[in-house]
């Protein structure tokens, strides 16, 4: 097997993603290993896609966005198209994830102010008044 080729077992250790993950991306046209018998092997597009599936799930993308953005890879263009639809796909992520975050502050503020309400009350109640 050449440098270049991965087996499964490898590329689950490289990446920290278990056998069924890699085959759930294949079964979604995420990845295309080579087929050699029972075994795949993964090679250097395959672990760039998977670095960049990764990447765009970390950041909350979902699989058919990812699979979108990679099916406009086109080195012969340079990947122009491919990286505007990727930024424009990450700013309307980052608006949600902001969004998200700023009602995740409210949401946490107001969950203090009724645990201290309810430690206030407590306090009464065991006091006696």
């Amino acid at each position: 097997m050449g440098d270049d080729l991965m087996t499964i077992r490898q590329m689950c250790d490289a990446f920290e993603v278990t056998p069924r993950t890699l085959r759930f991306y294949e079964a979604r046209e995420l990845l295309f290993p080579l087929r050699r018998g029972q075994h795949r092997l993964y090679g250097r597009t395959d672990r760039a896609r998977l670095k960049l599936i990764l990447r765009g799930k970390r950041f909350g993308f979902s699989l058919e966005q990812i699979r979108q953005l990679l099916e406009l890879y086109d080195p012969a263009e340079r990947n122009i198209t491919q990286t505007e639809a990727t930024i424009s796909t990450a700013r309307e992520r980052l608006a949600d994830m902001e969004r998200q975050h700023q009602e995740l502050g409210t949401a946490i503020a107001e969950l203090r102010e009724q645990i201290a309400d309810g430690e206030a009350w407590l306090q009464t109640l065991k006091s006696g008044a």
